[in-house]
Parts: C-alpha cells; structure tokens; sequence
C-alpha cells in the first residue's frame, strides 16, 4: 500500500531560476500515483528538486528512482558499488568532477535524471552547482538562438575536458585508462527538445568536443559563448550539502559542477541513474551514435519529443 501522501507535500523555491526544497514526503516510503506526478511537475518546472533528512540507503535511493522510469547501471565504464550494479560511488578518492558537464552524453540516449545521496561530506566547501540549460536557451539573442538550433556536436568520454593529460599522476592516468576503456562518440542536436515539456535548452557541456562541419578552434569558439550563457550566476543553484540529502534533476535540461575546494578531504555521494531517450533536436532529428556500443548501460527507451 502507497503511504507517500500528496497532501502535505509542499515546494518551496531557492532561487527565481532553478532548484526547489521539497518537504512534507517521506521518499523512503512507498509512494502513490499521484506523489510522484507531483514530484515530477516540480522536477519539470525546478529542474533540480532538494530532499533533506532522507532515511536512505543504496536501496531506497534506487527504489526512488525508479518512479521516474527504469534505472540505468552505474556508468558505462567505471565500475559500481560492489554489490549495487545501478550505484555509482562519486568519490573524492576516484578523482573530482570539476568541469561543468551533463552526465554521460557520450552514449546515445544519456539519462533522463540523476539522484545524488550524501554519504560523507567535508566540513567545509564540496557543493555542487546546477545549471539551467533552458534558462541560459532563453538568455541567448534571438540571432545566436537561431545559430545555435542549426549546430550538432560531437560528445565523446575521450576528450580532454578536465586536465592535460601530461599533467595526471599515475592513479589518474589509471582512472582515465578506466573512463576511456570502451571509446564513445555522439553527434547530439546543441539545443535539445525536452520530452515532456517542449522546452528547448542547450545540450552542451564538458563532454562536447566539436561542432559537426567546423573546426576544432572555431568549434571552441562557439562553445565558449554558449556555454557562459549556461553558467550566468542567474541561471545556477549552488547547494551546499548536508547529511542525509538527497538532490534530483533533470540530465535533459541541466549541467551540474562539484566544486573542488575541500583541500584534501574525503566526499562521497552516491549517484543513481534513470534512463533516458534518445535526445531530439528542434527540427525533429534524433542523435546518432558514431561508435561505442552502450546496451549493457542503459536500456532502449523511446518517447516521443513534444512538437
């Protein structure tokens, strides 16, 4: 029997632009129907939902993901939790995510939705920041917004998006070996359609190598100037985390950043993936794969994109 009850649900914003605390539901209950609509309006409206004192384990966490569809395993390369096959372990340990990115682009259908759980925080700094794709979308002058729906990038996992590689020691060298052990490369629209919303937002970020037709050097030309109208402090949550938190948004519309600014001390959340489609731009042509077989990472989901 559902026991999450929609009555006292209540949405609180955090800023004008992205992100909402949610609060009067208990997500480690059973849910009904009606709750998770509700969530999910939120999710589309906030991009970014916030849950504190969440009673969650690796199992809950993944039991509450899978309201919004079927889950995703941990990542297409790294492995997961020992035991948990859909837990991906954001260890400070196995290196920092601190590059502005959306996550797992490089496949053909990224996913739809991340949950981050708070395990171990430092204390001070390791927030990470959210970023409203279809805010920055809306920001751009109608020229460029016009220029922008006409591109198609490249996203690949073997791209230099955080550091040099001469400048990596050997356990980073080794992650990187792990990260690029399976080579992928996607051709997705730059300003996708949202499935469920019609909204269009750019599809962007640091897995993004070129522009389709154009140089490498004009291709980081462009991307720049995109990109600064996703990171305009406006369009960012920056939410500082505590213990038992739980944080969802919605990969299709975002791109999210983990500040490395905790010195040497150790963080962990744990990431729980829902499947995505395959992403569609505004003139109703899908993305394609080029190379990188991803079915053992994310089943075959097909939704229609909103005209």
């Amino acid at each position: 029997m559902a026991t999450g009850s929609l009555t006292a649900l209540s949405v609180r914003k955090v800023t004008a632009r992205i992100g909402a605390e949610i609060s009067g539901v208990n997500i480690g209950d059973e849910l009904d129907g009606e709750t998770v609509a509700a969530i999910r309006t939120a999710l589309n409206e906030h991009k970014a939902l916030v849950f504190k004192d969440v009673d969650l384990d690796d199992a809950g966490q993944e039991r509450f993901a899978r309201y919004f569809g079927e889950l995703t395993t941990a990542h297409p390369t790294v492995p997961s939790e020992p035991g948990a096959p859909n837990v991906l372990p954001v260890d400070s340990e196995r290196g920092r995510a601190n590059h502005w990115h959306t996550d797992v682009t490089f496949v053909v259908s990224p996913p739809q939705v991340s949950t981050l759980r708070s395990i171990v925080l430092p204390p001070y700094g390791g927030e990470t920041l959210i970023a409203n794709a279809a805010a920055a979308y809306r920001d751009l002058p109608e020229p460029l917004r016009a220029f922008a729906e006409t591109l198609w990038a490249v996203h690949t996992n073997d791209y230099d998006y955080a550091v040099a590689p001469e400048s990596l020691d050997e356990s980073a060298r080794q992650r990187r070996a792990q990260f690029t052990s399976i080579g992928y490369e996607t051709v997705h629209p730059v300003v996708r359609v949202h499935p469920l919303t019609g909204e269009r937002g750019l599809f962007i970020g640091g897995f993004t190598s070129r522009i389709v037709g154009l140089s490498s050097a004009e291709s980081r030309d462009i991307l720049r100037l995109l990109q600064s109208y996703v990171t305009r402090p406006e369009n960012v949550l920056r939410w500082r985390w505590s213990l038992r938190e739980l944080v969802i948004f919605d990969n299709r519309i975002t791109q999210h950043y983990a500040i490395d600014n905790y010195d040497d001390l150790p963080r962990r959340l744990n990431r729980v993936t829902v499947a995505g489609e395959i992403p569609v731009g505004v003139h109703g042509k899908a993305s394609y794969s080029i190379s990188g077989d991803a079915s053992h990472y994310t089943p075959a989901i097909s939704l229609p994109a909103v005209a």
